[in-house]
């Protein structure tokens, strides 16, 4: 990716190095819910994806910091410049659309954080909380992303973040509250599939952000995309339950098979349209 001309977004909380004690959020905590392992990764506010969830023992990865601070930093520019990029691009599509857009806040932190929406360690993956408007990332989730997960290069990373930032964007469009409500009045199955049309979404947005950013800034090499919708695919739910326990429960679902992800993402980079963007226009919400 060639970010050198996005400037470095403000918006950076770090938190890296802070002690935090558990919440009370999750009775049995997020490390030991599969479905919540599962949900989490590329995540949006727990409040909504822990609807339901059934305990069972899976092992937690650990999530020390495995780089010097000198490489942390360097993801922390590197982080900071991506972000940077999305609120540039929003605030231009939104500008366009008559809207405001509010910028988001990132926060670094290491192995566990307390955020709005309560108690998070580093295995639950990067997320979005609503109620307060920010990202969380443990940047050690990228090591995961490269070794664990099969995914590596920058653009993937990058992915994490704008997928994070649509989930905002659905929150500023009131899209998210919109789904909270027809979940609490949904059975779990049906939940389940707003969480699926909610993340596919997401991943449509960040397609539409890396649309964008390349048709004003060039920001895009040769093989970018490639690791993008890679990264989109391993953690696709399929792949995901897969790693988990060795077998696929479609029923489960909360964020989309590999090959719906990819769909979605591709949909995005490919149209630059928002309109290409309704996930939910197999059943309006209510």
């Amino acid at each position: 990716m060639r970010l050198d001309d996005e400037p470095e977004s403000q918006n950076i909380e770090d938190r890296r190095g802070r002690r935090v004690s558990r919440g009370g959020i999750v009775g049995g905590g997020i490390g030991t819910i599969a479905v919540v392992l599962i949900a989490l990764f590329f995540g949006v506010d727990p409040s909504i994806l822990l609807q339901g969830v059934e305990e069972t023992n899976v092992p937690q990865t650990s999530s020390p910091q495995t780089q010097g601070r000198g490489g942390e930093d360097e993801m922390r520019q590197f982080v900071a410049r991506v972000l940077g990029s999305t609120e540039r691009t929003w605030t231009e599509i939104f500008q366009a659309g008559g809207r405001t857009y509010e910028k988001p806040t990132l926060v670094l932190f290491s192995d566990a954080v307390e955020s709005a929406c309560g108690f998070a360690q580093a295995a639950s993956g990067p997320f979005y909380c609503g109620p307060d408007h920010k990202v969380y990332i443990d940047l050690s989730f990228y090591r995961d992303l490269r070794e664990r997960f099969q995914a590596p290069g920058d653009f993937a990373q990058a992915y994490v973040i704008a997928h994070e930032v649509g989930h905002h964007v659905q929150n500023l469009l009131g899209i998210m509250n919109k789904v909270q409500a027809s979940q609490s009045r949904a059975t779990k199955q049906q939940a389940n599939a707003l969480s699926v049309q909610l993340e596919l979404q997401a991943d449509c947005l960040a397609g539409i952000w890396a649309n964008y950013a390349h048709r004003e800034r060039n920001i895009l090499e040769q093989g970018d995309i490639e690791e993008g919708l890679n990264a989109a695919a391993q953690i696709g739910d399929d792949r995901m339950q897969k790693r988990a326990g060795g077998y696929v429960v479609p029923e489960g679902f909360t964020h989309g098979s590999a090959e719906q992800r990819v769909q979605w993402f591709r949909r995005g980079i490919e149209s630059g349209d928002l309109k290409q963007c309704d996930t939910f226009a197999r059943g309006p919400l209510s």
